[in-house]
C-alpha cells in the first residue's frame, strides 16, 4: 500500500540525462585540463609570465630607478623557502588565476621581515566574506584554520569583494563541458572500432537462452576488436541508433571548440601552431600578458609591501626579455618624443627604469614660433623678438634671459651688458684715441 506521507523523489531532466551518459553536470579543472586548446593556453600564458623577473623599485623621479635588493624579490624570482621554486611558484599562481579565477600564496613573516612564501591549492582554501557589501571584511580559511586576508598574496580575476574571483572553468563552463564531451565521444568511437551504436528487432520472441547468447555476441562486438562479426539468426534486424564521426563533423567542431577556447584566454591559435607573425606577437603580448602582468604586480604591492612602503616602493616584472623583439619600435617612438620637445631624455630613461643623467633641457628648433597661452605672447627664438597678441615688440625688461649672460633686446642678442648699442659688439678702448 503506498504511503500517502512520503513524498516521491523525482528526477530532474538533467539529471537522467546526466544518468544517461549524455550529459557532463560540471567540468572540473582535470577534465578541462584535457582538452588540448585549454590546456596549451594555460601552459603558454602561465610560463610566458612565470619566465618574467620580478624587481622592487623606488618612486623617486630625481633618483635612480635602478631594481633595489630586497630579500622579497630572492624568494620570488629563486628560492620561496618552500618547497617550490620562484618559477613553479609563480605558475600556479597564473594557472589557478585562469582557471579557478584565484591564485593564493602564505605570507610568512616575523615582524615586519618576510620569510618564506607558500603557495596554496584554491582545493584547501574556503573564504569567509563579511555581509556588509561596504566595509568589506574577509577571513581565509585553509584546511579549517583561520587566516586574515592580508596573511595571503591575492591573485584574482575579475573580482568583486577582493577575496574571489571568476575562472575560465566557471565563466564558461558550458562550452568547456561541450568540448570535454567531445572528446569523450570520440574515445567511445575509437574503443568500439567505429562501430555505430543501435538496437535489435525481432519477429518473434526470443527464449532466455538466445538472448543471453545475443547479448553475449553484441558485447564481444563493441567490447574489444577481437570480435568483428556478428551474426543475426533469421528474424532479427539491425537498426542504426546514432551517427558516425564522419557524419557528425566532429573534425570541423574540434576545430570550432579550439578556436572559441583560444578566443577566452586571448590567445591566436597562430601562436600555438608556431605560425605567428612579429605583429601579431606583440599584439598578444599587450591584449593578453600585460594585463595579467598588471594584475600580478597590483598584488603584489597591496600584500607583500608595508603601509609605510606603499607611498615610494613598487614591484614590477621586467619585460626587457619579454618586448626584446620589439625594442627597436620601442626606441624609435622614444627618438621621436625626444625630438618632438615633448619628452626629455630622463623622462624616457625612468620608463625604462635606468639612472637618469640630470640633463633638465628640451631640444628646441629655431624654425619654431612659442606661444604662452596664460600671457598671450610669442616669441621667435630665430630672431629673439617677444611680442603680444595684437601690440608692438616689447621692450627688454620683459625680454627671456639669454644663455651665457646675454641681453636679448629688439635688435637681437648681445653678448653682456657692456656692449655697444648700435653695432651689439663690444667697444675697443684702443679705439678711444
Amino acid at each position: 500500500m503506498r504511503n500517502p506521507f512520503k513524498r516521491e523523489k523525482r528526477q530532474t531532466l538533467e539529471e537522467i540525462l546526466i544518468q544517461g551518459g549524455l550529459l557532463t553536470s560540471t567540468v572540473s579543472k582535470a577534465q578541462a585540463l584535457n582538452i588540448p586548446a585549454l590546456s596549451a593556453c594555460v601552459e603558454l600564458i602561465s610560463t610566458t609570465v612565470a619566465s618574467l623577473p620580478i624587481k622592487l623599485y623606488q618612486e623617486e623621479k630625481t633618483s635612480a630607478t635602478k631594481p633595489l635588493e630586497d630579500p622579497r624579490t630572492d624568494l620570488l624570482n629563486g628560492d620561496t623557502q618552500d618547497t617550490m621554486d620562484g618559477f613553479q611558484f609563480k605558475r600556479a599562481l597564473i594557472e589557478d588565476y585562469l582557471i579557478h579565477g584565484g591564485g593564493y600564496a602564505f605570507i610568512n613573516r616575523s615582524r615586519n621581515a618576510v620569510k618564506s612564501l607558500h603557495y596554496v591549492d584554491t582545493n584547501v582554501v574556503a573564504i569567509d566574506v563579511g555581509a556588509d557589501p561596504i566595509y568589506k571584511k574577509a577571513n581565509i580559511q585553509v584546511n579549517g584554520e583561520m587566516f586574515r586576508e592580508f596573511q595571503f598574496i591575492k591573485m584574482l580575476r575579475k573580482s568583486r569583494n577582493g577575496v574571489t574571483g571568476t575562472g575560465i572553468l566557471k565563466e564558461n563552463n558550458v562550452m568547456l563541458s561541450v568540448a570535454y564531451n567531445s572528446m569523450i565521444y570520440e574515445e567511445t568511437m575509437v574503443k568500439s572500432g567505429g562501430n555505430k551504436r543501435g538496437f535489435l528487432k525481432s519477429q518473434g520472441r526470443l527464449s532466455k537462452e538466445a538472448m543471453d547468447e545475443l547479448k553475449l555476441g553484441w558485447k564481444n562486438l563493441y567490447g574489444n576488436s577481437t570480435e568483428n562479426v556478428m551474426v543475426l539468426n533469421n528474424g532479427l534486424d539491425f537498426a542504426e541508433a546514432s551517427q558516425t564521426s564522419v557524419e557528425l563533423q566532429l573534425s570541423e567542431h574540434k576545430k570550432a571548440n579550439s578556436a572559441q577556447i583560444c578566443q577566452l584566454f586571448l590567445v591566436p591559435p597562430n601562436i600555438l601552431s608556431g605560425d605567428a607573425k612579429e605583429e601579431e606577437y606583440n599584439n598578444w603580448i599587450k591584449v593578453c600578458i600585460l594585463p595579467i602582468l598588471a594584475a600580478f604586480e597590483t598584488a603584489l604591492n597591496k600584500d607583500l609591501l608595508l603601509p609605510s612602503e606603499k607611498e615610494k616602493f613598487y614591484f614590477a616584472f621586467d619585460t626587457t626579455e619579454l618586448t626584446k623583439a620589439d625594442i627597436e619600435k620601442r626606441f624609435s617612438a622614444y627618438d621621436i618624443a625626444v625630438k618632438g620637445g615633448f619628452m626629455q631624455i630622463d623622462e624616457v630613461r625612468y620608463k625604462e627604469n635606468l639612472v637618469p643623467l640630470n640633463l633638465n633641457w628640451l631640444k628646441l628648433g629655431l624654425q619654431d614660433v612659442l606661444y604662452f597661452p596664460d600671457s598671450e605672447e610669442i616669441y621667435t627664438p630665430n630672431t629673439n623678438k617677444l611680442a603680444k597678441m595684437g601690440e608692438e615688440i616689447q621692450t627688454e625688461a620683459s625680454l627671456p634671459n639669454v644663455p651665457n649672460g646675454g641681453v636679448a633686446n629688439e635688435k637681437g642678442i648681445s653678448n653682456n651688458a657692456g656692449s655697444s648699442k648700435e653695432s651689439g659688439n663690444p667697444e675697443d678702448p684702443n679705439k678711444r684715441k
